[in-house]
């Protein structure tokens, strides 16, 4: 008999199930995972539980049905959750369930301060820290390159680059692609108006290598799969559009196989993938042990110029639309596979003592 999973999607997703129309979330891979597995997916959302039951989706006959039943055992969180009263209904349903990634947003100088921690990972990190007008000059008189970037921001909003030039000056990048350049005093004013009340950290930016006159970086999945430890289960590059200096694919970056971007800038392909697979490991597992029920992440990885691996930060959700984007599907399937097989995993060797699933 199939095992029930839960997985907690976001409102708007959960609705555009019966339409199909679920966004970024690939509902039939889902169904395709879960049946290699002997699992029964249950799609929920937070809206639909109350107490121990949740009216839910169900693929049966060619259709999705929706069906009330108790709380799986088992819950793979994929939900967005940041406002304060469905954190609280979030964490109250976690501690009925083993919920895993029961938290999808991270701070940007949480991840970075927790990381910088371990002797080992430190070579790793670009020099990051808070925002503030005094650190702003200070790093402006150490780095010529720097990033400003939201907290917690996603997909590149907000996201600033400085950059110093021969004649002294600065260039500011910012959402319009037309950089302007003012002195290093005007820079940091206008910084500070741009920013107000709102929380930023300064990054040392990362000298990105170049695909045709074109920075690129890395997304690497990394999840917990059917043996519970931490696997790669792919490496894709994103390359920034023209005259942009973000490279998120909702700011018009264009995804490309790694290989295709190690070999083009004189880098041994194979060994390059080793040294970021070791990388992106290290990182995560370190993360894991550090934040509870993590288990299925996306790290931004980078190779600078001279050949060294970079973190750049860490997604707590990770959209896995990178992969099919570059035409790696087999891949692309594997991070909805991978996840599901965690589940069983955990259902098949994580009991309380009534003999239940407990929290992880």
């Amino acid at each position: 008999m199939k095992r029930t999973v839960g997985i907690l999607l976001d409102h708007e997703t959960f609705m555009g199930i019966r339409s199909r129309k679920t966004g970024y979330e690939r509902i039939r891979f889902y169904e395709k995972a879960a049946g290699e597995l002997n699992l029964k997916p249950f799609y929920m959302s937070l809206r639909k539980i109350s107490g121990a039951t949740a009216s839910g989706y169900t693929y049966s006959s060619g259709k999705y049905r929706l069906v009330k039943r108790p709380i799986p055992g088992v819950i793979h969180n994929r939900a967005m959750v940041l406002a304060p009263y469905w954190s609280r209904k979030l964490k109250k349903l976690a501690r009925s369930c083993i919920m895993f990634n029961r938290i999808t947003r991270f701070g940007k100088y949480r991840i970075y301060r927790i990381l910088s921690r371990s002797g080992s990972l430190r070579g790793y990190l670009p020099e990051t820290m808070k925002y503030s007008g005094q650190n702003l000059k200070r790093a402006m008189r150490k780095f010529g390159d720097l990033y400003i970037k939201p907290t917690s921001g996603s997909v590149g909003d907000g996201v600033l680059k400085i950059s110093r030039k021969e004649s002294g000056r600065w260039e500011i990048c910012g959402k319009k692609k037309k950089a302007i350049r003012r002195s290093a005093a005007k820079t940091a004013l206008l910084i500070a108006r741009y920013i107000g009340r709102k929380s930023y950290l300064i990054q040392e930016a990362i000298p990105l290598p170049q695909y045709r006159g074109r920075p690129y970086d890395l997304r690497v999945s990394v999840q917990r799969g059917g043996t519970g430890s931490w696997q790669v289960t792919g490496i894709v590059g994103k390359v920034a559009a023209k005259g942009r200096h973000v490279t998120n694919v909702a700011k018009g970056g264009k995804v490309r196989r790694c290989e295709q971007l190690f070999e083009a800038s004189g880098l041994p392909v194979e060994e390059t993938k080793s040294r970021v697979r070791e990388a992106s490991l290290e990182i995560a597992e370190y993360l894991g042990e550090r934040l509870p029920h993590l288990a299925d992440i996306g790290l931004d990885m980078a190779v600078d110029e001279s050949g060294r691996i970079k973190f750049i930060e860490m997604n707590g959700r990770d959209q896995r639309i990178t992969f099919g984007k570059a035409g790696l599907r087999t891949v692309f399937y594997s991070t909805y596979l991978t996840p599901l097989a965690y589940a069983r995993y955990l259902m098949d060797n994580v009991k309380n003592k009534s003999g239940g699933p407990k929290n992880d």
